[in-house]
């Protein structure tokens, strides 16, 4: 049976869906934003952007019992392609060792004007 994931410490949904779906030992993260969870607004920079999600994304494995090392797929959406170089250098601070699977894209653009979004697929066990 599928189980909906709400993470205390992540953001709340900027719409209709869930921070995550657990399947069996499957999560399935929706994107999340680098929006601060206390006060809903978005830091200035994408740097700044990207480590808030990160800590988002960090939020919502650990409301699931895991964390970034469980994660073995993920996708980022950046506002600006140019920014991959200063991303690269952020995300290997969360994802250490074996790296999970990625896509990276460049969107048309994001919800709340945000430069960076990222999805994540983690597997336990």
């Amino acid at each position: 049976m599928n189980q909906v994931i709400s993470a205390p410490n992540a953001p709340a949904a900027v719409g209709p869906y869930s921070h995550a779906v657990q399947a069996g030992n499957t999560l399935y993260l929706s994107g999340q934003l680098g929006l601060n969870p206390a006060t809903g607004t978005l830091p200035d920079g994408v740097e700044a952007q990207a480590h808030q999600s990160m800590k988002n994304i960090g939020g919502v494995l650990a409301a699931a019992g895991m964390d970034y090392a469980d994660v073995v797929k993920t996708t980022v959406f950046l506002a600006d392609i140019n920014d991959f170089a200063a991303i690269n250098a952020i995300y290997a601070q969360y994802f250490k060792g074996a790296c999970p699977a990625r896509s990276c894209v460049q969107a048309g653009a994001l919800p709340k004007g945000a430069l960076f979004e990222m999805e994540a697929v983690a597997v336990k066990g």
